[in-house]
């Protein structure tokens, strides 16, 4: 593919109906002003899959190869990934030599021959529906005005996808009697802060708990982890029991709960008293038993399998 000026499309991911290629051309456009302003001369990005957890590469610009179009990057794997998860921006200065990331899309990422990447999740109503990414072809780190030239960018697309949303509501419910009621707010929209702050105090007692030698205190710290945790307070479902189903230990948990708040390996090792090759150990057998590839999969892994908030 030559080289363009504009931001291309890729075939995956542009069908449907009006409200989806209304959330096409949001992404389209936010790349397009992010390419502008930023300075960076690759620019790319896509929608998050209704079928699936997966981001779908769908627009491009200033590529020189076909690797990267109709890539489909999976929820907690590669940069993209990692950004969905955390719901923030996140950056390397050189992707093929960064620890903090998972290496799935390598060959596509060298292919192109990108080195310094970022990537900026596009939140809609606490869901996370698109990544946008920027990119150079040489190892340094991107300066702040690349950083908030994709973060305006992501906001921008994500008033565009606000009211293509709105929009395909409005369209859907046309039709239908008025009920006289109010649709009610939905559990994601409403309790997405609190949900984070969950996920940091978790993270936090976890790491505390195993410095405590009263037990009595100890089982104190163990109940509020089981509050935070899934089917405690903000679930309203059953705890399920430590490590079932998969069996992690607790130090397995302990490791993938300060992964999930964006701690390296080196960040855990303080915060939970540990060498880092523990936590690297730790981490890569609980990622065996999830069936993970990466740190991120694990997270998301180990968060669907109810083990952790």
């Amino acid at each position: 593919m030559a080289r363009t000026n504009g931001t291309d499309r890729a075939d995956a991911g542009h069908g449907g109906g009006a409200a989806d290629r209304a959330a096409a051309a949001a992404i389209r456009t936010a790349l397009t002003r992010l390419g502008r302003t930023s300075g960076l001369p690759v620019v790319f990005g896509g929608l998050v899959e209704s079928t699936g957890p997966r981001i779908r590469i769908s627009e491009l610009s200033g590529t020189r190869t076909p690797a990267l179009r109709a890539l489909a990057v999976s929820t907690g794997t590669g940069l993209g990934g990692r950004a969905a998860v955390l719901q923030r921006p996140c950056a390397v200065a050189d992707y093929a030599a960064s620890r903090r990331i998972s290496h799935e899309y390598d060959a596509a990422v060298a292919a192109e021959g990108l080195r310094s990447v970022l990537a900026v999740p596009v939140v809609v109503r606490r869901r996370v529906r698109g990544v946008l990414y920027g990119a150079l072809r040489t190892a340094e780190p991107l300066g702040d005005r690349a950083l908030g030239a994709a973060v305006e960018a992501a906001r921008r697309a994500a008033r565009g996808l606000t009211a293509a949303e709105d929009a395909g509501a409005a369209d859907e419910g046309a039709g239908r009697p008025p009920t006289g009621l109010a649709e009610p707010q939905r559990a994601d929209e409403a309790d997405g802060p609190l949900r984070e702050r969950a996920r940091q105090a978790y993270a936090a007692l976890r790491a505390l708990a195993p410095h405590v030698d009263d037990p009595a205190v100890r089982a104190g710290l163990d109940e509020v982890c089981a509050l935070l945790g899934p089917g405690g307070a903000g679930d309203g479902g059953p705890v399920p029991p430590v490590g079932a189903p998969v069996g992690l230990t607790p130090r397995e948990l302990d490791v993938l709960a300060c992964v999930a708040v964006g701690d390296t390996n080196a960040a855990a090792a303080r915060r939970l008293g540990l060498r880092q090759e523990t936590v690297k150990a730790y981490l890569g057998s609980a990622a065996r038993k999830l069936g993970a590839r990466g740190r991120w999969a694990a997270v998301t892994a180990a968060r669907r399998a109810g083990l952790m908030p």
